[in-house]
């Protein structure tokens, strides 16, 4: 027998660098949502322009002015995804981290401080490179320093952060949305990011990152910091069945032992590479799928849509629904914090797109016959399948099924795939919906029967290639 010391938990001090890293999806989640709630004081509809401070209290646009300044988010999320891999491969995983705080910082600040179209644009696209690099990044750095019994319920908090930062933007925006103080919401933002990268010379890199580039001291002084470690006697004949790759086996082979060892001193891979690598293909499918199950299940198009629907049932109500929905959206992610790692994520991931796809054809039969109600729960319904297993689980898979020379690379294709796709489904909702309905009011629901049947697609090629 060997005796191996095994992480068991975190430290006090990795739970706090695990917070700080959480910091890049909260933002995410927050831009997400950042302009809905102070739209209408924002283009002017709600205000006369005026100044303060030597700043126009509105900027006058048009609904689709403000819906292209809405959508450059994407855009630049896509720009940040797509460079996310160089980017984490060269200055590393913290480095991403302080280079997304960066991006993020000054975007919302520019946003704060604009008099006109232009920089409000530019510092929204700014915030969308922020996020694209903070979504890759976000998950690996997780990944890599949780302990290992705990990787999937850390990995968790992911989409919990993003939840919550929607939820915040929503709450602060109800009390924000007025002429003078509407800019507010977006200095918030630039402080925290601010914060995270005045901090940064704090925090740990990550023990995989630093072992890759040859740095085993760091690496141990690392492991030292952030985790709680317990002896634990090994067979020196059987692997510790808790490092085991789910694409290499089970951990009971020991060459697929030997396998990891040697992944981990391979060169990280390119983009490009990763395409065309055929033993990539799989870890390829798994992870791009997991993000079109996420994106076209059509999540955003519903919590776009559910105002309009709610209202119908719940009149005057109009600025608390969407923060009631955020509150229904955080609460249930809290649920697979607990259940990731007793259930499985394949398991969680059936009865989410089970949940959704029975959702969503509820949203289409509610709208078609008039049924306000209906609709109304099974928007809620479908937030909260979402919530337990397609929002969290893609962001715990990418790492998880990535081998290490790969992971930047995969998270970079999975990520900026989830960007465009995201940007396609808010693209077509409305002209799709219109196109369906054909003018009639009752035949409005027809477009979510063809979200249900590419969230029943995508799931369904998803667990084809994927064991977990």
């Amino acid at each position: 027998m060997a005796s191996v010391h095994e992480p068991q938990a975190f430290t006090v001090y990795g739970w706090i660098a695990c917070a700080w890293i959480l910091v890049v999806s909260f933002q995410y989640g927050y831009h997400i949502s950042s302009l809905n709630q102070i739209q209408a004081v924002l283009t002017c509809r709600a205000a006369v322009p005026s100044a303060d401070y030597g700043l126009p209290t509105c900027i006058p646009m048009s609904d689709a002015t403000f819906s292209l300044v809405t959508s450059v988010y994407t855009v630049g999320g896509l720009i940040g995804s797509l460079g996310a891999n160089v980017v984490m491969d060269r200055w590393g995983r913290k480095g991403a981290s302080s280079a997304s705080a960066v991006s993020t910082a000054v975007g919302a600040a520019l946003m704060g401080i604009s008099a006109g179209l232009f920089p409000l644009a530019f510092g929204r696209m700014l915030t969308g490179v922020g996020a694209g690099i903070g979504l890759c990044v976000g998950p690996i750095f997780i990944s890599e320093i949780a302990p290992p019994r705990q990787r999937g319920a850390i990995g968790v908090l992911t989409q919990f952060a993003i939840v919550i930062g929607i939820m915040t933007t929503q709450a602060i925006g109800l009390q924000l949305a007025t002429p003078t103080q509407w800019r507010y919401v977006l200095f918030f933002s630039a402080i925290l990011s601010g914060a995270q990268l005045l901090t940064s010379p704090m925090m740990i890199e990550s023990p995989t990152w630093l072992s890759r580039r040859g740095l085993l001291a760091d690496k141990d002084a690392t492991a030292h910091r952030i985790w709680q470690t317990a002896q634990i006697m090994h067979s020196p004949d059987l692997p510790n069945s808790e490092s085991a790759d789910p694409l290499l086996g089970t951990g009971d082979d020991e060459d697929d032992e030997n396998a990891k060892a040697d992944d981990e001193h391979d060169a990280a891979i390119s983009v490009p590479k990763l395409l065309v690598a055929s033993e990539l293909r799989r870890p390829l499918a798994i992870v791009c799928f997991s993000m079109l199950v996420q994106q076209l299940s059509g999540i955003n198009a519903v919590l776009y849509y559910s105002n309009d629907i709610l209202s119908k049932a719940l009149p005057d109500l109009g600025p608390y629904i969407s923060l009631g929905i955020t509150i229904v959206n955080v609460i249930m992610t809290a649920t697979p914090i607990v259940l990731i790692d007793r259930l499985g994520r394949k398991q969680l991931l059936s009865m989410s797109a089970g949940g959704a796809l029975v959702s969503l054809l509820g949203v289409g039969v509610g709208l078609n016959s008039g049924m306000v109600a209906l609709a109304s729960i099974t928007i809620v319904t479908f937030v909260a399948s979402f919530a337990i297993g397609i929002g969290p689980v893609p962001f715990v898979m990418i790492p998880e099924v990535s081998p290490h020379h790969a992971v930047s690379a995969l998270s970079s294709v999975g990520l900026s795939l989830n960007w465009i796709a995201n940007f396609l489904v808010g693209l077509v909702f409305l002209p799709l919906r219109n196109f369906l309905s054909d003018g009639d009011p009752d035949k409005e629901g027809r477009v979510f029967y063809v979200f249900a049947a590419l969230l029943a697609f995508c799931t369904f090629v998803l667990f084809k290639v994927y064991r977990g």
